[in-house]
């Protein structure tokens, strides 16, 4: 499975926020903000603090994206 942090760069943009002020914010350092940037996995201690920077829950800001299945004939 792979991480998608879309919603949160979308919710930035609805809030006329900038990453750097997203890092201020949320006090998350320069390298949470990179990784967020590469769908990288980060510790639920940093997506905690963006909610609450941000107000919102989790899912606003991520989803999961589930592993295509692995077969070619579809019966799985």
């Amino acid at each position: 499975m792979a991480v998608s942090y879309k919603k949160l760069w979308k919710l930035l943009i609805d809030k006329d926020m900038k990453k750097k002020d997203l890092q201020a914010a949320a006090d998350i350092s320069p390298g949470a903000i990179s990784k967020l940037g590469r769908n990288e996995n980060v510790t639920t201690a940093v997506l905690m603090k963006i909610c609450n920077a941000l107000k919102c829950d989790i899912g606003d800001i991520m989803e999961i994206i589930p592993d295509e299945p692995k077969g070619g004939d579809g019966d799985e």
